[in-house]
């Protein structure tokens, strides 16, 4: 998949909540900046599934009946928002019946269970497996009419079907208090790396601390090593690249660059006082409090930090200026995708729910996330301020599955080889290890 840079006055957005890209608990989007990833295996694809002729549902809808289950991660909302949503879907489709299924445990693990075992819902997200095992399990969504719409068409695609469609998409940025810049007398954004740090200098001053990175936690760290060196570098694919090098850890590269700011930031005393024993949860209260001035995260913590404990025209969100170019870009990421079962007995039910999740529900402004379908823009302020500043985005392409598997071999961590990075007197000499491991790994597998 080519990069693509959209202006965000083209793709607009939304923010929070429990996300595959960042809920909290450090699923965030590493690989392809993940939560998000997967390619490889094959098969002879399914035309619609099932006993039905899938096609675009009808305007009116009440030709289309049928009873259908969908396995949700999103058990907060069984009982709430979902039944609202199954009100107003039931205007359009009286016929069809909508029950939930809640997944009380890992989703992905469940979901690959119930793949194995033949036994599907009607609706699902797709959990972590090669592209090209989709047409085994899911039946084909082309026919919906969204293929020109929707973002990251090609992610859950495979021999030119599309068989997942991302329920919201997420980008990273600075998620800060606004009293605090107030306060601290941050009358402007910062839009380059230099009027960030003297933002960071007059938050300290005024003892509040700068940035809450979480170091300890490490998930918290994955923006600054999956998404940021691609930013840097201009290149969506730029991890790829790996698999034809031999050192790929440079100190001038995107990892290097995207390493050193945090580096820098420790160093300048503008993180934690004690970087080693952080804590997420309560850091969440002290943003809201003002008592930190900022996170360095994906739009689903904005939510997370009002309802710490603070109002939502308190919090704002801007890109993080990496260089002094003026010019920013930001990641763009898709979180879980909706996917039909193909030996559902109602698809074509089942697919004009997902039709309607997509363009209808509003469930990317309920949870967070960045509209899935080009074009439409957010309904909340922080998006639209992050919006404002002409930010691009570049769209997330998945890694490469030998650089994966080189990366499993090596053991290579990356949110941990950036702690040992800020922390170490030599940082050359981190590269240096993981260069080595990398080296060897890739060599013992033949690449």
């Amino acid at each position: 998949m080519k990069k693509r840079l959209f202006s965000l006055g083209f793709v607009i957005v939304t923010a929070l909540s429990l996300s595959l890209t960042g809920c909290g608990s450090g699923n965030n989007n590493n690989n392809a900046s993940t939560a998000t990833n997967e390619p490889a295996a094959s098969a002879e694809p399914s035309n619609s599934g099932g006993n039905s002729t899938a096609t675009e549902p009808a305007a009116g809808g009440a030709d289309i009946s049928g009873k259908i289950t969908f396995l949700t991660n999103r058990t907060d909302m069984i009982g709430k928002e979902y039944d609202e949503y199954v009100k107003r879907f039931n205007e359009k489709y009286p016929n069809i019946k909508v029950e939930f299924e809640a997944s009380q445990t890992d989703y992905n693990q469940q979901a690959k269970v119930r793949m194995a075992s033949g036994e599907l819902p009607d609706i699902m997200f797709i959990p972590t497996v090669p592209n090209s095992d989709l047409p085994k399990y899911f039946a084909p969504l082309d026919d919906l009419g969204l293929n020109d719409q929707i973002t990251f068409k090609d992610f859950k695609a495979t021999d030119g079907k599309v068989y997942g469609i991302t329920s919201g998409n997420s980008t990273t940025g600075i998620v800060y208090n606004k009293k605090a810049f107030a306060d601290a007398g941050i009358t402007e954004l910062p839009k380059t790396w230099d009027e960030f740090l003297a933002a960071c200098e007059k938050l300290k001053a005024k003892d509040i601390v700068p940035l809450a990175s979480n170091f300890k936690d490490k998930w918290p760290l994955n923006n600054w090593v999956y998404d940021m060196p691609r930013v840097i570098e201009g290149k969506a694919d730029f991890p790829n690249e790996k698999l034809n090098q031999e050192a790929p850890f440079t100190m001038d590269n995107g990892y290097g660059k995207a390493f050193s700011l945090l580096r820098e930031l420790n160093e300048k005393g503008y993180l934690e006082k004690d970087i080693n024993s952080t804590n997420w949860e309560q850091s969440k209260k002290d943003i809201a409090a003002g008592k930190f001035g900022m996170y360095f995260l994906g739009n689903w913590v904005i939510n997370q930090v009002i309802n710490a404990g603070t109002t939502s025209d308190n919090v704002g969100f801007f890109p993080l200026p990496y260089d002094n170019s003026g010019t920013i870009t930001a990641p763009l990421s898709p979180d879980f995708f909706y996917a039909v079962s193909k030996d559902s007995k109602n698809v074509d039910a089942a697919k004009a729910f997902v039709k309607w999740m997509i363009e209808e529900s509003g469930y990317e402004d309920f949870a967070g996330f960045l509209p899935p379908l080009k074009g439409k823009e957010s309904k909340l302020p922080q998006i639209q301020e992050f919006q404002a500043t002409g930010v691009q985005l570049q769209e997330a392409t998945p890694d490469d599955a030998k650089v994966t598997e080189i990366g499993n071999k090596a053991q290579v961590d990356l949110p941990a080889m950036l702690q040992e990075f800020v922390l170490a007197k030599d940082p050359q000499s981190v590269f240096d290890k993981w260069n080595k491991a990398w080296a060897k790994s890739k060599k013992d597998l033949g690449y």
